[in-house]
């Protein structure tokens, strides 16, 4: 889903690199079910990368093979997803360096006329 759309930017435009975020950490409760469901959705190579430039350091290079039923690793990925929010910043595309801002923890996706 965060990759870039600009009409052209086909190759190399995931995933978006964030750059100059603010982070903030809210607690949230824990739903195992819903991270086990989550686990065959995620790109989770770009999610490790992305986390590493955030330094986010807590989650393994690759998910562990008991990853559904592994509590440590459940929370880490929890922490990572549901407990991390960027508050502002910017979403830049590799490929095309298309910015898109960050603000109120809402990026604005939308593109002008020209670029659709």
């Amino acid at each position: 889903m965060l990759q870039c759309h600009v009409k052209g930017c086909n190759a190399n435009n995931f995933p978006l690199e964030l750059q100059e975020v603010v982070l903030e950490e809210q607690e949230a409760e824990l739903n195992e079910d819903f991270l086990r469901n989550m686990l065959g959705k995620l790109e989770y190579e770009a999610l490790v990368a992305t986390c590493l430039k955030l330094n986010i350091q807590d989650l393994p290079p690759t998910i562990p093979e008991d990853a559904a039923y592994n509590d440590d690793f459940l929370q880490k990925l929890h922490h990572a997803l549901l407990e991390t929010h960027v508050i502002t910043g910017k979403m830049v595309c590799p490929n095309c360096q298309h910015t898109y801002v960050i603000r109120d923890g809402i990026p604005n996706m939308l593109l002008a006329e020209h670029e659709v």
